[in-house]
């Protein structure tokens, strides 16, 4: 990823006027406008810049997280400068995505399900885009994302959904960020999981507490993904919650 621009805190708020703010362009090249004349990733809008987007108030509408636009009609990370811009995701402005937590067993034997992401090499929970192009719900892309990631098909199972939110990921730019369903399903125990699609790897990791997650990612020589740490945390606060009435 390239270097950015470090934003200190008190000048995150868009509002707050910085007249040397210079966000790095970390736009891949299959996004540039020459790239986008020749073909348009299946998984990526068309618009080059956030000027040709023509739905601002629909999405606006839709949106799981309300952000403004600026004077130029650009959307706004809602939670305000990132020090990048351009756009490293398929949509300009909110890009809605699905998190499927899974965790089977109780107490010391509690397991949860992660898979290796295949574009930063980390542990992470098995989600993924919805799909809004086909008019796909949050409900729907959280049993597609699992199956597709893991094998592990939950279309029976009706999973807890914690919330939704932003995604502090590493993509995410000034005018294109992610936000997410968080949904946990709880299992008696853990089932057959193989990966697929874009994850590298998938494990079932002991997840009795943080801490012996943690530790168990870091003996297999691996690292948990940053920005899904405090959905982790808050799911294994709920497993053990329902597996406890």
């Amino acid at each position: 990823m390239s270097e950015i621009t470090i934003v200190p805190a008190g000048l995150r708020d868009c509002a707050v006027s910085w007249p040397d703010y210079a966000p790095v362009d970390v736009t891949p090249e299959e996004l540039l406008p020459r790239a986008l004349e020749r073909e348009v990733p299946f998984w990526a809008e068309g618009a080059a810049t956030p000027d040709a987007v023509t739905d601002w108030a629909q999405r606006q509408a839709a949106a799981l997280v309300p952000f403004q636009l600026d004077a130029q009609g650009w959307p706004l990370h809602p939670a305000g400068r990132t020090g990048l811009t351009g756009r490293n995701l398929g949509r300009w402005g909110e890009n809605v995505a699905a998190d499927p937590i899974v965790i089977a067993g109780t107490g010391s034997d509690r397991r949860i399900l992660l898979g290796t992401r295949d574009d930063i090499h980390q542990e992470a929970i098995p989600g993924g885009m919805v799909d809004t192009h086909t008019g796909e719900t949050a409900p729907a892309a959280l049993v597609r994302e699992l199956r597709e990631e893991t094998g592990v098909d939950l279309r029976d199972h009706q999973p807890v959904i914690l919330g939704t939110g932003l995604v502090d990921d590493w993509r995410q730019t000034d005018h294109a960020w992610v936000a997410s369903t968080f949904a946990l399903y709880v299992l008696p125990a853990t089932v057959a999981a193989t990966a697929a699609d874009d994850a590298l790897d998938t494990t079932w990791y002991p997840a009795g507490s943080m801490a012996a997650l943690e530790s168990a990612i870091a003996a297999a020589g691996r690292t948990l993904y940053a920005a899904h740490r405090p959905l982790i945390a808050r799911a294994l606060a709920g497993a053990a919650l329902i597996t406890a009435a």
